[in-house]
């Protein structure tokens, strides 16, 4: 069970536009170095999890599994299995919050 506070911080982190969406987005963040952690929601594919943890592993950037549902309900935008974070402060604390669950 994830705390949470990350819910919130995460919808916070939206807002502020410190979350990119989408795959093919959340690759071009990573190849530039614009992500600082990596959100995955556990109901996408085994391929995108699989290329996603390979493309985070490859660049040292944490990456963390999620309930299924919650990534897209809290930044707001149906649909979305995947997310990045841009480095900065709402970031180390997601990423605090996150670290005793699941980092896969």
């Amino acid at each position: 069970m994830t705390d949470p506070k990350v819910w919130g911080l995460l919808g916070l982190a939206s807002r502020a536009g410190y979350v990119v969406s989408g795959e093919s987005t959340c690759e071009i963040a990573l190849k530039k170095g614009e992500a600082a952690l990596v959100l995955i929601d556990e109901d996408a594919s085994a391929g995108t999890q699989k290329a996603m943890g390979d493309a985070c592993r490859y660049r040292g950037v944490p990456l963390y599994l999620l309930e299924s549902g919650r990534l897209s309900e809290s930044i707001g935008k149906s649909g979305r299995k995947i997310a990045a974070v841009k480095p900065g402060s709402l970031a180390q604390q997601l990423q605090r919050l996150l670290r005793p669950d699941s980092n896969i």
